[in-house]
C-alpha cells in the first residue's frame, strides 16, 4: 500500500495543524518500518526533495515576513506595504514551483491513497482522505480573515465531492462535520490527536535552567496559543487585570504566542492596561521551549471559545499541571474531569477561578491529580495505528469495488 501524504502544512513556524502533520507522518513512518504492522505501508511525501527544500525555507521566510512583532499588532505597520509585495513574490513563485511538482505528484505515480491532513485537498484523481481539525471557518466566519473564509467556501465542494472518507481529531469535530457539512456517519472516522514524547513531567532543576534562558522564573499563569479573536485572550486579560494586586505579584500571566489576524484590540488592552499589571507577552515560543513553560507554569488557562481539540490542555496534562479552560466541547472531551471550566464570556468566573488556583495549593493540587493517566490516552503511535487502520479499510478490495459500484451508478 502506497500512500501519498501532504506534508507542507508542517513546514514554517507550526501551529496546531502543522504540529498534527509532522507528529502524525513521524509516527507513521515509525510503524511502516515495524515487519509485523507497516510492513505493507510506504509513504511517500508531498513535496519531496529539492522542491520540498525549498519549500520549506519559502515558508519559514514567509512568516517571518509576514508576522507581526511581539508589540503588536500595529508595530509592523509601516513595513506592511514592502512586507506584503516580498511575501507575495515568493507565495507566487512557491506556487508556480509546488503546481509543477503536484502534477508529477498527485498524477504520475502508482499510489494508491492521498492523505490531506490539512482541511483542502490538492485536486487528485486518486482515493483521497482529508483531515478535518474544526469547522470554525465555516461555523464562525467572523473569526477568520474574509480571505481564509471564501477559500473554504469556493474549496468546500470539491473537497467533498473529491474525499471518498474524512478524518476528524475529536468526536466534536466528527459530529460538526455531519452536522454542519451534511457528510454521511459512516464517512468519517475520529482519530484524536496524540502528545508529543518531550511534553512530560520534567526535574525542577532542568525546568529551572530552561527557563532562564527564557528569562522567566516558575510560578505563573499560562496562556498558549495564537492571539487571534477565538483564542478570547481579552476576556483573560481582563480577568486577571481584576485580581488584587498582591495575586498579581505574586503570578504572573504570560501568553505565549504570536499576534495573529484582527488582534488590534487585545494589542491595545495589553499595551494600555494589561503590561503594567503584570501580563508578559512572550511572542511565538519554539515548540522545543514548550515542556519547560507547562512544567514552570502554576496552571494553563485557556479561555477559547471555540475548539477542534486543544493541544495546549492534552500537552499541560501530559506535564502534571493544572488547567482551567473554557467549557467549550473539544476542551471538555479532551480533559474530562482533570480541568476546572469556565464559561469562556465569564470574567468574573475567571477572575475567580484565576485567584483560586493562585492562592489555593490544595485546589491546585487536586486538579493535577491524575492529568498524566488522563493524557496517556493521546498518543501519536495509537493515531498511527488508527490512521492506518483506515488506510487498508479504503484500499481493500471491498472498499475498491464498492466506489467502483457507485461510480458506475452515477455515471
Amino acid at each position: 500500500m502506497r500512500v501519498l501524504f501532504n506534508c507542507l502544512s508542517a513546514m514554517g513556524v507550526r501551529t496546531g495543524v502543522g504540529h498534527h502533520t509532522a507528529e502524525l507522518l513521524r509516527a507513521l513512518r515509525r510503524l511502516a518500518g515495524q515487519r509485523q504492522t507497516g510492513a505493507d505501508l510506504r509513504i511517500d511525501v508531498y513535496p519531496s526533495g529539492g522542491i520540498r527544500w525549498l519549500s520549506t525555507i519559502g515558508a519559514r521566510l514567509f512568516t517571518s515576513l509576514g508576522r507581526e512583532g511581539n508589540a503588536g499588532p500595529k508595530s509592523a505597520a509601516a513595513s506592511a506595504p514592502l512586507t506584503k509585495r516580498v511575501a507575495r513574490g515568493i507565495a507566487a513563485w512557491g506556487r508556480a514551483a509546488l503546481d509543477r511538482h503536484a502534477r508529477s505528484a498527485f498524477f504520475g505515480r502508482p499510489h494508491h491513497l492521498y492523505h490531506e491532513p490539512n482541511f483542502i485537498p490538492r485536486p487528485s484523481d486518486l482515493p483521497t482522505l482529508t483531515t478535518w481539525h474544526d469547522l470554525s471557518a465555516l461555523a464562525h466566519p467572523e473569526w477568520h480573515p474574509p480571505e481564509r473564509v471564501a477559500w473554504f467556501e469556493r474549496e468546500l465542494p470539491r473537497t467533498l465531492a473529491q474525499s471518498t472518507h474524512f478524518l476528524a481529531v475529536s468526536g466534536f469535530t466528527r459530529r460538526e462535520v455531519i452536522r454542519v457539512l451534511g457528510v454521511a456517519p459512516e464517512r468519517i472516522t475520529c482519530v484524536h490527536n496524540g502528545i508529543r514524547a518531550e511534553c512530560r513531567s520534567l526535574p525542577a532543576a532542568i525546568v529551572a535552567r530552561r527557563l532562564r534562558r527564557l528569562d522567566l522564573a516558575s510560578g505563573y499563569l499560562l496562556c498558549v496559543g495564537t492571539i487571534e479573536p477565538r483564542k478570547n485572550v481579552l476576556t483573560l486579560m481582563k480577568a486577571y487585570c481584576g485580581l488584587p494586586a498582591p495575586l498579581r505579584e505574586q503570578c504572573p500571566l504570560l501568553l505565549a504566542g504570536a499576534w495573529g489576524w484582527n488582534a488590534a484590540a487585545v494589542a491595545d488592552y495589553f499595551h494600555d492596561q494589561a503590561r503594567s499589571r503584570g501580563v508578559r507577552h512572550l511572542g511565538y515560543v519554539r515548540v522545543g521551549d514548550l515542556p519547560a513553560l507547562y512544567n514552570g507554569a502554576r496552571a494553563l488557562v485557556y479561555p477559547s471559545h471555540y475548539e477542534g481539540f486543544g493541544l495546549p490542555v492534552a500537552e499541560m496534562l501530559a506535564c502534571g499541571g493544572a488547567v482551567v479552560a473554557s467549557t467549550a466541547d473539544a476542551l471538555r472531551e479532551v480533559a474530562g474531569d482533570r480541568a476546572h471550566y469556565v464559561e469562556a464570556d465569564d470574567v468574573d468566573g475567571w477572575r475567580a477561578a484565576l485567584a483560586r488556583v493562585i492562592h489555593d495549593d490544595e485546589w491546585r493540587q487536586a486538579l493535577r491529580h491524575g492529568a498524566v493517566e488522563r493524557a496517556r490516552s493521546f498518543s501519536w503511535d495509537r493515531a498511527a495505528a488508527e490512521t492506518l487502520a483506515v488506510y487498508r479499510h479504503l484500499t481493500s478490495g471491498a472498499a475498491l469495488a464498492s466506489r467502483a459500484a457507485s461510480a458506475s451508478r452515477a455515471a
